[in-house]
C-alpha cells in the first residue's frame, strides 16, 4: 500500500502487539522500534522473533530501526505505544509499563509530535493517567505543543489470517484534525481501513467490552458445564444440539487466561467501582472463569476415585501450558491453576508444551517442561491447549503413554471419543 502520509513513525514496546505493527509501517517506510529489553532488540536485528508473530522474511525487509537507545525516538514524530497492560495481584489494573514508556517518551517529544496509545486501558486513561506524565517529562504542553489518540490494539496471538494488516482498526483524536493524521497513517498500512471514533474514550471504552463480552460469553458456557456435568449430560453435545438454531452463538467452555480476556474485564470493573458502581454481571462471570482450572483439577481427582486409581503420588501429565492454542505465550494461562490443584492432592504432574519456552516456564511459573519421551506409564493425561500436535495424536498414540485402565481428560474437547472407545481408554471432558 502507498503512504498518504507524511509521518515517520515509532512503536514503543516489541513485544505480541508492537512488533507487527513496527513490521507493517518498516514495510512501508523508515520506522523506529523500541524496547528496553537488549536482548529481544538482539533477537530482532538478527531476524529472529520468539513469538512466532513475524517471520525472518518479513523482520529483515522493513525498514524498521531495532534500538533500545531512548533518544532514536526522536527521528520519528508519530509515536505508537503498545506495552502491556496487566493486573496485579489483587486484580487492579497495573499500569506501570504504561507509565513507564511514557516517561521514557516524554523527553524525546518535539513540537507536533503525536502520541498514540494502543494498550488496553479504562475509559480516560490516556487523558487522564498518560497525558499528565507526558507534559512532566517533556516540559511541553498537550493539546498544544503535541497531541494524543488512541486505536486499540486487535492483535490475536498465534492468528496468521487476522494480522494487524488485515484488522479494521479504531482510531481517535484529541482534536479533528489530529484524528484526520491518525487516521491517514493507520490507512497507509491497514487494508480494511478504519472506524472513526468519537473521542478517545469512546475508542478505549470500545476496546475493554469487546473482550469483556467474550469472557462473559464464556462464563456462561463454563457455568453450563458445571450444571450439566452434575446431570451426567455431555455439554458439547448439548451445543452442537442448540447451535443448530441460526442466532446460537458458538462459545464454548474452557480456561479463560492470557492478556486480553482475562484481564480486560477488570480494567473496565475497577473504573466503575472507582465511580460508586458495582459491576455484579461482569465480576459475576470472571468469578466463573477463574475459578475453572480448580473445578477441573477436583473433576479430575473424583474421576480417579471413581476409577478405583490411587491419587497420591499419580503421574498425570498435563498437555499445553500456553495460554492458548499453537501460540508460545504463556502469560496469565490458566493452566497453572489445574497444575497446582492436581499437585495439592500429592499428584506429580509432569508437564509438556512443544509450544512455551521452557526457561520462560521456569522464570515463570517455577515449572520444567518436559520432553515427550518422558510421557510413559502415565496415570493419566489432561490435554489443557488444543496445540495441532495434541489434536493430530490418535487415540492408540495416547494409550500407549498410559497405564491400563488410566484415563485421558480432555479439556478443550478436541478428541475423537469413538476413536477412544474403541481403543478401551476413558476419555473425560468439560
Amino acid at each position: 500500500m502507498t503512504a498518504s502520509h507524511n509521518r515517520t513513525v515509532s512503536v514503543i514496546g516489541l513485544g505480541y502487539v508492537g512488533l507487527p505493527v513496527a513490521v507493517a509501517f518498516g514495510q512501508q517506510s523508515f520506522s523506529v522500534g523500541f524496547d528496553i529489553n537488549a536482548q529481544r532488540i538482539a533477537e530482532l536485528k538478527d531476524g529472529l522473533d520468539h513469538t512466532l508473530e513475524v517471520s525472518s522474511d518479513a523482520l529483515r525487509s522493513a525498514n524498521v530501526l531495532f534500538t533500545d537507545d531512548a533518544t532514536d525516538l526522536q527521528k520519528a514524530d508519530f509515536h505508537i505505544i503498545g506495552v502491556p497492560t496487566p493486573i496485579n495481584d489483587s486484580k487492579q489494573p497495573d499500569l506501570t509499563p504504561l507509565i513507564k514508556a511514557s516517561e521514557t517518551l516524554g523527553p524525546q517529544l518535539k513540537k507536533g509530535d503525536i502520541v498514540v496509545y494502543e494498550s488496553t486501558v479504562y475509559p480516560g486513561t490516556t487523558e487522564e493517567d498518560c497525558v499528565p506524565v507526558l507534559e512532566r517529562t517533556s516540559g511541553l504542553t498537550c493539546g498544544v505543543d503535541f497531541f494524543v489518540g488512541y486505536s486499540p490494539e486487535r492483535i490475536n496471538p498465534g492468528d496468521k489470517e487476522r494480522t494487524f494488516t488485515n484488522i479494521l482498526k479504531i482510531v481517535s483524536g484529541q482534536t479533528p484534525e489530529v484524528l484526520d493524521i491518525v487516521a491517514a497513517v493507520y490507512e497507509s498500512v491497514v487494508k480494511p481501513g478504519v472506524h472513526r471514533a468519537g473521542s478517545i474514550k469512546v475508542a478505549e471504552a470500545a476496546k475493554v467490552i469487546e473482550n469483556t463480552q467474550r469472557d462473559l460469553n464464556i462464563a456462561l458456557m463454563n457455568e453450563l458445564a458445571i450444571i450439566f456435568n452434575h446431570m451426567e449430560i455431555d455439554t458439547i453435545e448439548v451445543l452442537e444440539a442448540a447451535g443448530t438454531k441460526w442466532n446460537f452463538l458458538p462459545f464454548r467452555p474452557g480456561l479463560v487466561g492470557g492478556h486480553c480476556i482475562g484481564v480486560d474485564p477488570y480494567y473496565l470493573t475497577h473504573k466503575a467501582e472507582k465511580l460508586g458502581y458495582h459491576p455484579d454481571v461482569i465480576l459475576a462471570g470472571r468469578r466463573i472463569n477463574d475459578g475453572m482450572g480448580e473445578y477441573l483439577a477436583g473433576q479430575i481427582v473424583k474421576q480417579m476415585i471413581a476409577a478405583d486409581q490411587p491419587v497420591k503420588g499419580a503421574r498425570l501429565a498435563i498437555q499445553g501450558i500456553t495460554f492458548k492454542e499453537d501460540c508460545p505465550d504463556i502469560r496469565n494461562s490458566k493452566v497453572i491453576d489445574v497444575i497446582r490443584g492436581l499437585q495439592s492432592w500429592g499428584i506429580d504432574v509432569l508437564v509438556q508444551d512443544p509450544q512455551a519456552n521452557s526457561q520462560e516456564t521456569e522464570h515463570e511459573y517455577g515449572i520444567r517442561l518436559v520432553d515427550a519421551s518422558e510421557l510413559t506409564e502415565l496415570d493419566g493425561i489432561v490435554v489443557c491447549v488444543a496445540h495441532r500436535q495434541y489434536r493430530e495424536t490418535s487415540a492408540a498414540d495416547y494409550k500407549a503413554l498410559l497405564k491400563p485402565g488410566a484415563g485421558v481428560y480432555d479439556v478443550k474437547a478436541i478428541l475423537d471419543r469413538d476413536a477412544f472407545r474403541q481403543q478401551n481408554v476413558p476419555l473425560w471432558r468439560l
